[in-house]
């Protein structure tokens, strides 16, 4: 902690590519354990933790909705600070432009040689990875950015159906996943600094949830196809519409015109994924919309998407999106207590 009278300072990083839901709103509850003293007991009368917005220099900057955040202190004059957050940004298409932060970059590497722990949400880590400090280190991201990301930092591992990740010294290096995952990252921030009795009260107070389940259950899968083999994309591009066939994976190597060990070793280079595990991946996406979208008991899905046990159908579904089908169902359909669903296309 600072020798400020015990307090930590947070410094949060605004760059024109930063979302302003996710700075906001980490300001907002980081702040609020200054503003809600008197909400709770268990939130201390003086705050433990000081926030403020630093970045390339003072004044405002307009982020990447156009919004204008206004930047407390450029980083130039901190010679010190406790926790450096960087932020969601936004990455078209996943491809980060690296060194057009150098001086950010070099301010967050003395930052944690002088014990800074460094933060970030969602693809913040774009930033920090720029470091070095994140290489051979387990980490998290957005998921829809970790394709991209591991092409330009293959030296980090990624594990983006993870929520919250502490690595590095002291667990000084901490990422958290998919967008509202910040959540989770500025609550273990509370319970670490300022005590778990003091996260749960902030956690009741904003209605913020942790996510026990993990990411697993967001997570949309994306077949690659940008590989630049045309037998393999012809066979994916038939099976995105004949995923339930029975023996999918003889009608795949038949129709690749490829003998079968072959085949298997060119797809499950091309995509990743071994031909089976393909299939069931699009199985069960294909199940994760029609539980989200219709009424249809699990046993009918199951039929639908391939699968004549439904016992199997749902260890599948465990296994691969973290949560049972019955679950899944539930935390994506609109609650009945809000009423009839708006009309519109399945």
């Amino acid at each position: 902690m600072s020798a400020d009278r015990g307090t930590l300072h947070v410094s949060l990083v605004a760059i024109p590519e930063a979302a302003i839901s996710t700075l906001s709103g980490i300001y907002d509850v980081l702040n609020a354990l200054r503003l809600l003293s008197g909400f709770s007991d268990a939130i201390p009368e003086r705050s433990p933790i000081a926030v403020e917005i630093v970045g390339l220099r003072r004044g405002n900057v307009d982020l990447a909705s156009g919004l204008p955040m206004p930047v407390q202190r450029a980083i130039a004059e901190i010679e010190e600070t406790d926790i450096v957050i960087v932020p969601s940004l936004l990455v078209p298409g996943g491809n980060w432009q690296a060194g057009r932060y150098d001086g950010l970059v070099d301010w967050l590497k003395a930052m944690y040689a002088r014990g800074a722990t460094l933060c970030s949400a969602c693809s913040g880590l774009y930033v920090l990875a720029e470091t070095g400090l994140f290489d051979g280190r387990d980490s998290t991201i957005h998921w829809s950015y970790a394709a991209g990301f591991g092409k330009s930092f293959p030296a980090v591992r990624l594990h983006p159906e993870r929520v919250l990740i502490a690595a590095g010294d002291d667990g000084r290096l901490i990422t958290s996943g998919a967008s509202t995952s910040w959540h989770d990252l500025v609550l273990y921030l509370i319970a670490r600094h300022a005590g778990l009795a003091a996260a749960q009260a902030i956690t009741k107070f904003f209605a913020l949830q942790w996510h026990q389940e993990g990411l697993a259950p967001y997570v949309v899968f994306s077949a690659p196809t940008d590989h630049g083999d045309a037998a393999v994309a012809r066979v994916q591009a038939w099976l995105a519409t004949n995923y339930s066939v029975a023996r999918p994976v003889e009608e795949m190597v038949r129709r690749s015109g490829l003998t079968e060990r072959s085949f298997k070793r060119r797809f499950t280079k091309a995509t990743g994924h071994s031909p089976i595990a393909y299939v069931q991946r699009l199985r069960v996406e294909e199940g994760k919309r029609r539980l989200e979208r219709t009424t249809a008991p699990i046993e009918e899905i199951a039929w639908q998407v391939g699968y004549e046990d439904p016992a199997f159908f749902r260890r599948l579904f465990r296994r691969l999106a973290g949560i049972s089908p019955g679950a899944h169902r539930r935390t994506f359909q609109m609650p009945a207590s809000v009423g009839p669903a708006p009309a519109g296309r399945a």
